[in-house]
């Protein structure tokens, strides 16, 4: 298997969105009120090569955010606390492509969550087969789901995911799981915390884990200290989260990969280990 890095573009948000503070939905109103912002950090896609065929996780962003009216006004969030660019080059079509791939060939699609960084890609994978946790889609469809900022009405009319069930059969210390492959060395995580229905994407390359994790954390360094982020109603959940993926770097060879980490990229092709970051920093904490 081989995995590569697709970076659509770019994102920035709020400083506190990476580490939220407060609890439940006010850490969405601390988030919004704050007055840094990062950096534009990566919005990050995946291709993996598998036997039983091409596989993406999340489809990273469109360039039609640029458009005026793509991102609703009335939203305080799509208002306040996001600047994102991409062109259409950037796009992950034409980026598969330029890979050497098509994505006519990609059997399965992964959608960590539905937040339109991570789903805005959709259109190019109309012969795909999607995967979307249940809570996931629930939370995102209708006009509670754009109330929740999502934007289920750019979803392609097609657009129609098979629904993810997570069973008791435990990755480690992660407790409900399914197999994405026959051979069983892709799986689903169930790690809600950023989104109620959030999945992460376990990748078994025999001497060591790779963790597709899309937003579980902003950086591999929230995940160790045991941050939540600030757009999570949860915190709790998150931390519990955040403690079984600690946990699971303790117990093999992990490489984290979360989705607007900048340094995602290059742990990737270094395949360095969460545990390399300092056994200190793998203490639990709680925020």
């Amino acid at each position: 298997m081989r995995i590569h890095p697709i970076q659509t573009g770019t994102v920035a948000v709020k400083a506190r969105q990476q580490a939220g503070r407060g609890p439940g939905p006010l850490r969405l109103v601390n988030t919004l009120r704050d007055e840094h912002w990062t950096e534009p950090l990566p919005i990050l896609a995946w291709l993996v090569e598998h036997p039983e065929g091409l596989i993406v996780v999340d489809t990273g962003e469109t360039a039609r955010t640029a458009e005026n009216g793509y991102f609703p006004s009335w939203h305080p969030y799509f208002r306040l606390g996001v600047r994102e660019r991409v062109a259409p080059e950037q796009e992950i079509g034409p980026q598969i492509a330029r890979l050497g791939f098509s994505t006519d060939h990609v059997r399965w699609v992964v959608l960590t969550h539905l937040h339109t960084d991570h789903a805005g890609g959709l259109a190019h994978f109309p012969n795909s087969e999607f995967l979307v946790t249940r809570t996931e889609l629930e939370q995102a469809s209708g006009t509670l789901g754009k109330l929740r900022g999502y934007l289920p009405h750019r979803w392609p009319q097609w657009f129609s995911p098979t629904r993810v069930d997570f069973t008791d059969i435990p990755l480690g210390p992660v407790s409900a799981t399914r197999s994405l492959t026959s051979a069983g060395d892709v799986v689903l995580l169930s790690t809600p915390g950023h989104t109620p229905g959030h999945m992460s994407v376990a990748v078994d390359l025999d001497d060591q884990l790779v963790i597709l994790a899309g937003d579980a954390s902003y950086t591999q360094q929230l995940m160790l200290d045991g941050t939540a982020d600030g757009v999570t109603n949860d915190p709790a959940t998150a931390n519990v989260t955040l403690t079984a993926l600690r946990t699971l770097a303790r117990s093999r060879p992990t490489v984290y990969l979360p989705s607007h980490d900048p340094a995602s990229q290059d742990r990737l092709a270094a395949m360095q280990l969460a545990t390399e970051a300092g056994t200190l920093a793998l203490a639990p904490t709680a925020h």
